[in-house]
């Protein structure tokens, strides 16, 4: 069935007993257990071994999770009460009622989605995104080595995909023991990288083997069908671009102009290329470099905007990063209002997780209230349908639209 050979694991079963707050940590149903929540353990374990969590006040198996040698969370749990064993129809079970969360989804024109959202659906370190026929897997953590084969079994016959590619986190890429293979096609044929999906009735395309993550950003999808909309016969500024996702929606819908900035010469690439699977008659324009400046330079030459869309990478992917995180997203708002037109709309997105929605909010106003002109907040979204959140550190992505009355 497989085009490659998974590794052949058989994992061995620990019994845990943790702290007290670590017991309540699993009680709450949270997926993560660190190193200093545990007490005990039975054995040493390895990265993928069946770790029982047992209560201290009636020795009675309180949830079970994956051992993990290589992290801090040394167990990420799977299941919450009581305990259970994870075969075929363990794993069959959490695939299909993930899937049964994004069906709505796939009604709508689209067949791009996140199947498995790595903790927030029970699958800590695994992501599962499907573009048209093609499964892209990507790994973070080694612990599901032993389980590999079976979820990769699931996950093609439940989405029914003809074809699964591996896509492996920098850490494993480069860990000598892991066997396996970055871009691995492990199941059917993928004659190019290059796949073509839909999103919303609009044309998209995805390299699967060396685009970011798995290919492409599906977390935002619902927030680019919306500003496609806003954005009829206007002009646009998608600034961080990446492969264009704003900006095509945007010249699908029947923007008359718009100018998409990103720092990749390549991801502007794409992003043209992209504009072109879709009936347009607006001017695309791209400017590669540095996004504070091209803003800068965009402002000096007094150049406004009815839509302009500010979707910048993570700022805070360490905790250390929050303070300057936060001045960024402020100075982003601020020259977003200065390139927003009369009327116009400014659309101020975050995905760093460290930021909170409430902070990310509070900082785009206070930013914008130091401006001179009057605007109000029109709308505030989170994430699309096919990414659930089920525990606080599982959200990270918000939006924010701004209209300009004057």
């Amino acid at each position: 069935m497989f085009n490659s050979t998974f590794p052949a694991i058989q994992p061995q079963t620990l019994a845990v007993k943790l702290t007290a707050k670590g017991e309540r940590s699993v009680r709450s149903g949270h997926p993560w257990i660190f190193s200093e929540s545990v007490e005990k353990i039975n054995k040493e374990g390895k990265s993928g071994d069946i770790a029982v969590i047992f209560s201290h006040t009636k020795n009675k198996a309180m949830g079970v999770g994956l051992y993990d040698a290589q992290s801090p969370i040394v167990i990420k749990m799977l299941h919450h009460d009581g305990g259970a064993r994870l075969d075929e129809a363990f794993f069959r079970n959490k695939i299909n009622r993930a899937y049964a969360l994004r069906v709505d989804l796939l009604e709508t024109e689209t067949n791009s989605y996140r199947l498995l959202f790595g903790e927030n659906d029970g699958f800590p370190g695994l992501i599962a995104d499907v573009y048209a026929e093609v499964l892209v897997v990507k790994l973070y953590s080694a612990i599901w080595l032993p389980y590999l084969e079976t979820i990769f079994k699931l996950l093609i016959e439940i989405s029914k995909t003809k074809t699964a590619v591996l896509r492996l986190s920098r850490t494993l890429q480069h860990n000598e023991n892991f066997l396996l293979t970055e871009g691995t096609v492990v199941y059917g044929n993928l004659p190019s990288e290059t796949v073509y999906f839909k999103e919303h009735g609009v044309n998209f395309s995805a390299n699967v083997i060396k685009g970011h993550k798995t290919g492409y950003f599906l977390d935002h999808r619902d927030n680019r069908k919306r500003v496609g909309v806003l954005s009829i016969n206007k002009s646009v500024l998608d600034v961080f671009s990446y492969a264009g996702g704003f900006s095509v929606h945007a010249l699908a819908k029947g923007a008359k102009e718009v100018t998409s900035v990103d720092i990749s010469e390549q991801a502007l690439e794409l992003a043209k290329a992209n504009s072109t699977l879709n009936e347009q008659s607006g001017n695309h324009t791209t400017l590669v470099g540095d996004a504070f400046e091209i803003m800068k330079q965009l402002i000096h030459e007094q150049k406004r905007f009815d839509v302009v869309v500010i979707d910048p990478p993570s700022f805070a992917k360490r905790q250390k990063e929050i303070p300057v995180a936060k001045k960024k997203y402020a100075q982003l708002a601020q020259l977003g209002e200065k390139l927003t037109a009369r009327g116009g709309l400014l659309v101020l997105a975050s995905c760093s997780s460290r930021i909170p929605a409430t902070d990310f909010f509070k900082i785009n106003k206070e930013a914008l209230k130091k401006q001179p002109r009057h605007f109000s907040v029109q709308l505030k979204t989170g994430h699309d349908i096919d990414h659930p959140v089920t525990f606080p550190e599982g959200a990270y992505l918000k939006c924010g639209y701004y209209k300009f009355q004057e």
